[in-house]
């Protein structure tokens, strides 16, 4: 385990507590084994210590419910006590596949069921000495500013929650990290997965050349351009963009139609190429991105995206890789995940669990996150091996 040396000599903050949600089970239950396989360990290590009494469970999750009236209406139980504990309640608000009754007919939970399910455990906790959120998918991330007579929902919900009591908010890779200025006296951590995606990518693949002659980072838009960079300068790397040119004359759902995605960048030919991202949600733009640099004779096109919604389904992406415009597509575990995308050839899954179990362990201790979000020096431990490998299979 990483950065433990930093935890074992503090106090815990209260007794750890997890509350993963229905739509967040899968990853609660992985970030609950790592917590549990790491605190057995400490515990033999310190039995003489009278602050690490008890402080090692067979599980830290607790037992909760949202159940639902025949109305639709709900309500949230917490099954155990929570007094004095230190609370993480995980959700992930794009968790599409959980339904309800409503007047007998079955309706999908949306984003918005999702955070209502959360308040509703958040105040079935009133006696817990702190509460925490880990929302990796930010809920309302996209309405994020104002620009006319909207509804600015991200910073409203994010008020919301401190009015509620919660301390700390983990969310990762959020669409503009500055709305934390809507709660400026209370903790916001916007994640990055850069380690982990390299990490599962020279995992994958044995032969790239990690140099600025044999590779280059592609950010899709200019909204992006802050994580291509980062991406680029920690693997030191060339860099290029796509801006997306629009038809402003014209509405098409809700927003104007993209007529061409013009490149800004040196020479792809050749090259294997990274495209980097928050999210896919239909997909389209990606996969113009993505002809694009096949147009261009770009050599592999990768992609990592931190959420891969793919509202739109698979069978475009199905098309591209068996054309041979995609030859991988790594998304996190952050979010639903379809067991026919889990299945595709193409796809990496990239595991997170240990990652937020860290988060929670150092936050738990009142521990610095400082050293855990940023990752560069792992990285450069990382490919400094992949590439020691490689000149020994040679």
């Amino acid at each position: 385990m990483i950065y433990e040396e930093k935890t074992i000599e503090t106090i815990p903050v209260g007794p750890l507590g997890l509350i993963p949600l229905k739509s967040c089970t899968t990853l609660g239950a992985k970030v609950n084994d790592w917590l549990v396989e790491w605190r057995k360990e400490r515990e033999s290590e310190h039995k003489s210590t009278i602050a690490f009494a008890g402080y090692q469970r067979d599980s830290y999750i607790i037992d909760s419910r949202t159940p639902r009236f025949g109305s639709g209406e709900g309500k949230g139980e917490i099954e155990e006590s929570v007094r004095g504990d230190d609370l993480y309640f995980m959700v992930d608000v794009c968790n599409y596949s959980l339904t309800y009754s409503l007047f007998g007919h079955v309706n999908h939970m949306s984003p918005d069921d999702h955070f209502q399910d959360l308040k509703r455990l958040i105040a079935a906790a009133t006696k817990a000495r702190r509460i925490n959120v880990i929302m990796p998918f930010l809920y309302e991330s996209r309405q994020h500013r104002r620009t006319k007579r909207e509804s600015l929902d991200c910073a409203m919900a994010l008020r919301e929650l401190m009015d509620m009591g919660v301390e700390n908010i983990i969310t990762f890779d959020a669409h503009d990290p500055r709305v934390q200025n809507a709660i400026p006296l209370k903790g916001f951590e916007s994640v990055q997965p850069v380690y982990q995606f390299i990490k599962y990518l020279l995992k994958t693949e044995t032969e790239l050349q990690i140099d600025a002659d044999h590779m280059m980072v592609i950010s899709p838009d200019e909204g992006g351009m802050s994580r291509a960079v980062y991406f680029a300068n920690v693997l030191g790397l060339d860099m290029g963009m796509f801006y997306k040119r629009r038809d402003y004359t014209k509405i098409v759902n809700g927003r104007n139609p993209i007529v061409a995605h013009e490149f800004l960048g040196s020479n792809v030919e050749g090259k294997d190429v990274l495209i980097i991202d928050d999210m896919i949600s239909s997909g389209e733009s990606m996969l113009d991105v993505a002809k694009e640099l096949k147009r261009r004779k770009a050599r592999k096109v990768f992609v990592c995206v931190t959420f891969g919604l793919f509202t739109n389904g698979l069978a475009k992406f199905d098309e591209y890789y068996e054309n041979g415009l995609i030859d991988r597509i790594l998304t996190t575990n952050l979010v639903y995940q379809t067991p026919e995308l889990l299945s595709r050839p193409y796809y990496i899954d990239v595991d997170l669990s240990k990652y937020i179990a860290l988060i929670i362990d150092n936050l738990n201790h009142d521990a610095s996150l400082s050293d855990l979000l940023d990752p560069t020096k792992r990285i450069n431990r990382l490919v400094e091996r992949y590439r020691k490998e490689q000149r020994e299979r040679v």
